[in-house]
């Protein structure tokens, strides 16, 4: 129940934003998509993903499967590692 109330509110959040997203270099789609399609999780399912950005700050991504299998960027979250937000 948690999981489909965080999907719901990850597709509203991105359905509120102008712009798209751009991948970063780490972002799991920055070279174009995955060679690798994702045919076991369910369409619409949360693909997290969080890696270090290139100023060391933590970035933490948020994909969701579309109905052709590809990811779509929906949110994007920085964090600096040196002063983290209180």
């Amino acid at each position: 129940m948690k999981t489909a109330l965080a999907a719901i509110a990850v597709l509203f959040l991105a359905s509120c934003t102008t712009s798209e997203l751009e991948p970063i270099p780490g972002s799991i789609t920055y070279n174009g998509q995955p060679r690798t399609k994702l045919r076991k999780s369910p369409i619409g399912s949360i693909v997290p993903h969080q890696f270090t950005g290139e100023m060391g700050e933590k970035v933490y991504e948020t994909y969701v499967i579309q109905p052709d299998r590809s990811l779509k960027l929906v949110t994007r979250r920085r964090e600096n590692i040196f002063f983290p937000d209180p």
